[in-house]
């Protein structure tokens, strides 16, 4: 979000814009235990808990199989145990020293996945930026003896060009679109291409559910519905929750068609089944939910990578009242209006004062599901009057 946030605030501000997506081979696979211990050493850890630590990544042994026959055991001196806890902390912790080789731009960083990225005034300069900072994430992952597919590097930037950023000996071709950890990033931010994918698959489970509504209750059919068809989207609504109209108008009529299978009612009107299944419309409840991060925020259950994106405005004379956020100036109606930092102070005084005074998170998550955002001011939210446009 962080990242999306700051592309947003390029573009608004008339710079450009470009990410780098990395892949790592067997990234969890290649740590060496002897240099993971050495890092934690540096970073403080007395010599007890190293030892504590050694032995528990010490002392495994694998071998292959090939048909009927057998290696011989070896010992593995690399890696990490996988499906623990400790995994991904060991792995975060051996690659926290990645920023300090790494200065020419931000790196947004989540476990294995490594994306540099640089908003600069032009785009010659992003591509310059982005050359300087990959070559630099390739050196260190060379010497901290982690593999890089550079044939697997992705770039994104915010300008149609047929340039290609060089890294090494690979040229990186700029894509229109790419995967990012689960969520399809376009270089306009509209997240067209995401919002169809998840409608796609969620028509499948949706024409699934039709062929076997026959043969279960409505009480079923519920169940079935919000786990296979409403499900999927539920996965970082953050992100992609400002697309388009008619990105918007296609998910509720997914939603609907949802309701009537499951309610086996074929006449009820959109909000009527709403109102028998007790829900909202998705992106109210995308509102809802960024509503909740709000609180968090507010009440300092966010990371503080957070403060980016909310900002607490001081310049309050009631300190009797609850914090409100801080709001910012934007220049454009797509890339400023449409980002979290612009909307979330506007969303925030909507909500009522008996939610935002929720004494815990969960009576808050509580209390804000009934609440319906019908003045929402984002763009997807805004009514059509003849002759005057979206207002």
């Amino acid at each position: 979000m962080v990242l999306v946030e700051k592309w947003r605030k390029a573009l608004d501000n008339k710079k450009s814009a470009g990410i780098i997506l990395t892949d790592l081979s067997k990234a969890f696979d290649c740590i060496p235990h002897d240099f993971l211990i050495a890092k934690l050493y540096a970073y403080g850890v007395d010599k007890n808990s190293l030892r504590y630590i050694m032995d528990y990544l010490s002392g495994r042994k694998q071998r292959v199989r090939i048909n009927n026959e057998f290696s011989e055991w070896k010992d593995i001196i690399f890696g990490v145990p996988q499906g623990s806890i400790l995994g991904p902390l060991f792995f975060n912790i051996f690659i926290c020293d990645i920023f300090l080789f790494t200065k020419e731009s931000d790196i947004v960083s989540y476990a294995d996945d490594n994306t540099p990225c640089a908003f600069e005034i032009n785009t010659d300069e992003v591509i310059k930026t982005l050359e300087k900072v990959t070559t630099s994430l390739f050196k260190w992952v060379s010497q901290n003896f982690l593999k890089a597919n550079l044939d697997k590097f992705h770039a994104i930037l915010s300008t149609p060009t047929d340039r290609t950023i060089k890294v090494l000996t690979e040229e990186i071709i700029n894509s229109p679109s790419h995967n990012l950890l689960g969520i399809t990033i376009d270089r306009d931010l509209n997240f067209d291409n995401h919002v169809r994918g998840l409608c796609n698959k969620a028509n499948l489970k949706l024409h699934a559910l039709s062929r076997i509504s026959s043969f279960m209750s409505s009480d079923k059919l519920k169940i079935v519905m919000k786990a296979f068809v409403l499900s999927q989207f539920n996965y970082c609504p953050l992100i992609w929750m400002f697309h388009s109209r008619e990105m918007n108008n296609r998910i509720n009529h997914i939603h609907e068609r949802a309701l009537r299978i499951a309610y086996k009612d074929k006449s009820s009107s959109f909000a009527e089944l709403l109102r028998k299944d007790g829900s909202v419309r998705i992106h109210y409840r995308n509102v809802q939910s960024l509503a909740t991060e709000i609180y968090k925020f507010i009440n300092g259950q966010t990371p503080k990578i957070m403060e980016e994106i909310f900002q607490i405005n001081n310049n309050l004379y009631n300190l009797r009242t609850m914090p409100v956020l801080k709001e910012c100036n934007v220049r454009t109606v797509h890339y400023g209006q449409g980002s979290i930092s612009y909307l979330a102070p506007r969303i925030w005084m909507q909500v009522p004062e008996n939610i935002k005074n929720s004494t815990s998170l969960q009576s808050f998550k509580t209390s804000i599901k009934k609440w319906i955002p019908n003045n929402c001011p984002c763009r997807l939210c805004k009514q059509f009057v003849p002759e005057l446009g979206f207002i």
